[in-house]
């Protein structure tokens, strides 16, 4: 059996796009700091993700809450860009989530490791997100933070 692998990404060859998505991954939500969506978003943002929904004020404002709940919940989450495609000002990208629930989540820390995926598609124009659809793996984080045993 033969395997092929891509060649690595190396930093000269990524695209503006992928670099903002980046960013807002290792620079926000990994770190807790929203100010980076002043940065990387445009004031006239539409966010279309299931709970952030919103233009401009509204959505910058649902992007920095996110980025607050998520790094008090998991602070030491890491975020790994494993794909991405773009084609005209559109990056669709999965990223793995990891980092271990030390922060109240739906109610007390639970202490478990996370590993989880999310699937972002952003357009990005002028270095600036100015459309975002996002689907985090709500469901594994659910049950791997042990929130759906508490249900049972």
């Amino acid at each position: 059996m033969t395997t092929t692998t891509e060649p690595s990404i190396t930093d000269r060859d990524r695209s503006e796009a992928f670099t903002v998505m980046q960013r807002i991954f290792d620079e926000g939500f990994a770190t807790g700091d929203g100010t980076v969506v002043d940065e990387l978003c445009s004031s006239d943002l539409v966010e279309h993700q299931f709970g952030l929904s919103g233009t401009g004020a509204e959505a910058i404002q649902h992007v920095k809450d996110a980025i607050r709940d998520v790094h008090s919940a998991v602070p030491n989450i890491s975020f790994t860009i494993e794909d991405s495609v773009e084609r005209a000002d559109t990056i669709w990208v999965r990223v793995r989530a990891q980092g271990t629930a030390t922060g109240p989540f739906f109610g007390p820390p639970s202490g478990r490791s996370i590993d989880f995926t999310v699937l972002d598609v952003a357009r990005v124009v002028d270095g600036r997100i100015v459309e975002h659809w996002g689907v985090p793996d709500r469901f594994a984080m659910l049950a791997q933070t042990g929130i759906l045993d508490r249900l049972s």
